[in-house]
């Protein structure tokens, strides 16, 4: 039974493991073009294991901020898996999973891990858990390795055009919901322009690239909540 909700688990993530690796290269790319090892690179992939939060980690590397900056930024932009974690602890089979089983499974709670074990009706073990998120994390680390050392080759101009990879990855996310939701598009364009006011406004030039991530994303969502709430049925 175990072995076969493992495989069951390698199954169910290889669409996550082809993005993931697609994905990571374009982060190793921008390692690379920042001066990082393969090594620091995929240190920073091993235990982050979430794009947003690893491109804005890199960012407020490379601008020397503090180690109160970046907690904070990380803490903001990651702070949605808390919330995916806990919607999944209601369909996990407790009768298996332990407290170790449980913070292991939430390591690598992504976005599209979330998604996956979502959909899926019967309760959630261990062993499924294991095959779909050790797959995806090594995906992931592999990717940032493969990017980082292409990016070493490669001419530095050619690389930090292809790092751009990344944002394209967020924009391609984005445009689509936006298109069909006028709060998410709300809220996009209102970070947009938040985002050039803090990066050309000489009054903010102060602030620091990890500071107005987080000044961006709570001022963005909070527009977008107050100007377009969720509409709750009665």
């Amino acid at each position: 039974m175990h072995k076969q909700h493992f495989i069951q688990g390698l199954k169910d993530a290889v669409p996550i493991a082809l993005g993931y690796a697609a994905v990571s290269i374009g982060f190793g790319l921008m390692a690379a073009s920042m001066g990082l090892s393969p090594g620091i690179a995929a240190l920073i992939s091993a235990v982050n294991v979430t794009s947003a939060g690893q491109v804005a980690g890199l960012s407020i590397i490379a601008a020397h901020g503090g180690m109160a900056e970046m907690a904070l930024t990380q803490l903001v932009i990651n702070i949605r898996y808390a919330l995916m974690s806990l919607a999944i602890s209601q369909k996990l089979d407790r009768s298996r999973f332990t407290l170790p089983k449980r913070l292991a499974a939430a390591f690598v709670m992504t976005d599209e891990v979330f998604a996956v074990a979502s959909a899926r009706t019967e309760p959630l073990t261990p062993s499924y858990f294991l095959g779909m998120e050790l797959e995806s994390f090594f995906a992931w680390v592999l990717g940032t390795v493969i990017g980082c050392v292409a990016g070493d080759l490669m001419p530095s101009t050619v690389a930090g055009v292809l790092s751009i990879a990344m944002y394209g990855m967020f924009i391609a996310i984005v445009v689509p919901v936006a298109r069909e939701n006028r709060g998410v598009a709300l809220c996009a364009v209102a970070a947009v322009v938040l985002s050039c006011v803090f990066r050309y406004v000489p009054l903010f030039s102060g602030i620091t690239s990890g500071f107005s991530v987080i000044l961006c994303a709570v001022a963005a969502a909070a527009l977008a909540a107050l100007k377009k709430p969720v509409e709750v049925e009665k």
